[in-house]
């Protein structure tokens, strides 16, 4: 199996120095960007399988570092953030960011959530595993990580597929942002607002109008719950 590519973004020496380390030492191939044009060239030249983005850089920041570089092709994204910047994580998140980790961090967690999100972007069936569902005008094929819409490929993300995947092999059972943030990200604590964005991201993509939801519908007082179409 290939070696996965980071590709580190932070203009914080000590930091940066530290990431890719333990990265390494975790078996990936790593490159780092200390600001967010150096950032755009190596993602270029150097497709990686996955960056870590410090949101806080010189220059271009990382929220527009990550809205460019999701423009050119969808990568998996990691954002570190400050502990008081709710308000840039879930700017970050609407960009298509799929994770984030709080700083200061445990870079021993860092690891475990790239390891987390690469396994989710490129999983594989299991063996007997169902790989496709359709609904609808909805083809979800899991084995290729691919949603159509009427025969149109839908672009998204590791998340979003992942949230959607969930939701439509479970229609008409309701689940709390609680469960979602468990299930599908796999974190036991976590800010609920991830969950939010992602309903939001995913229903401008598969609902004819999402504004009105009638497939990806809110249960008041619980969460979401999935509506298979008729």
């Amino acid at each position: 199996m290939p070696t996965s590519r980071v590709l580190v973004v932070d203009d914080d020496p000590t930091v940066a120095e530290v990431v890719v380390a333990y990265l390494r030492e975790a078996g990936f191939a790593v490159a780092h960007a200390a600001d967010g044009e150096a950032a755009l060239k190596w993602y270029e030249l150097e497709p990686p399988d996955l960056v870590v983005l410090d949101l806080m850089l010189p220059g271009i920041d990382g929220l527009e570092v990550c809205r460019r570089m999701l423009a050119i092709r969808p990568t998996p994204v990691i954002m570190l953030t400050a502990l008081g910047d709710e308000a840039d994580r879930v700017v970050g998140l609407e960009q298509g960011a799929d994770d984030y980790v709080t700083k200061p961090f445990s870079p021993r967690e860092l690891v475990l959530r790239v390891q987390s999100v690469l396994r989710r972007a490129n999983p594989g069936p299991l063996p007997g595993e169902r790989t496709t569902i359709s609904d609808g005008e909805l083809l979800l094929d899991a084995g290729a990580r691919r949603l159509t819409r009427g025969g149109v490929e839908v672009p998204l993300t590791a998340r979003e597929f992942d949230l959607l995947a969930f939701l439509m092999a479970h229609p008409a059972t309701a689940f709390t942002r609680e469960q979602l943030l468990e299930r599908v990200w796999g974190w036991t604590f976590g800010d609920q607002s991830t969950v939010t964005v992602h309903v939001r991201r995913l229903r401008e993509k598969v609902e004819p109008n999402a504004s009105e939801p009638t497939r990806l519908v809110t249960v008041w007082g619980i969460g979401y719950r999935w509506e298979a179409a008729e």
